[in-house]
This record gives structure tokens, sequence and C-alpha cells, in this order.
């Protein structure tokens, strides 16, 4: 008797996020900054909040002020654990 067991890892969604580019100044690097709207608790009212990520541009094609998709990866530096997926729409 042989007992073959063949196991499938099944990896989660990794997270996706929509932002604006905030500084490109470093090398192979971006500031992403990504707003949400919550609501207040108590008084109801959404308010602004403002998350920002750094993420990982291999070919440097983003500038400030594009629209840009990241996704989340395994972490690449202190502070890195995202990386570019596309330029959805450039600054004009």
């Amino acid at each position: 008797m042989s007992t073959e067991t063949t196991t499938t890892i099944e990896r989660n969604l990794r997270k996706e996020r929509v932002g604006i580019v905030t500084s490109n100044a470093m090398t192979k690097s971006i500031v992403v900054a990504v707003e949400r709207k919550e609501k207040h608790a108590k008084y109801g009212k959404f308010l602004k909040k403002t998350s920002k990520f750094m993420a990982h541009d291999e070919a440097e094609t983003s500038n400030v002020g594009d629209t840009v998709r990241i996704m989340e990866t395994r972490p690449l530096s202190k502070r890195k654990c995202w990386r570019l997926v596309e330029v959805i729409e450039r600054a004009k």
C-alpha cells in the first residue's frame, strides 16, 4: 500500500489599493497616498482619512500626481511591502 498525499497550498488574495503618487524622489520607490471616507461614530459625518504606502517601482515609470494601483507583496525593506501594478492615469 502506498499512501500519497497531495496537498495544494492555496495563497490568499493579495490586497490592492488605488492612490495618488506623492513622492518619487527615491530610487525604485514611490510613496502612494490612499484616501478613504470613514463615518464618524457619534456625529455621522464622513471624514477623509489618508494612508501612505511605500511601493516598489522597478521601472521607475510613475511620476508625482499619477493615479496608480499597488498590490501587497512580501517585505522588500523596512517600510516597503507593496509593489506597483499599473499606472491608471497620468498627471496632467
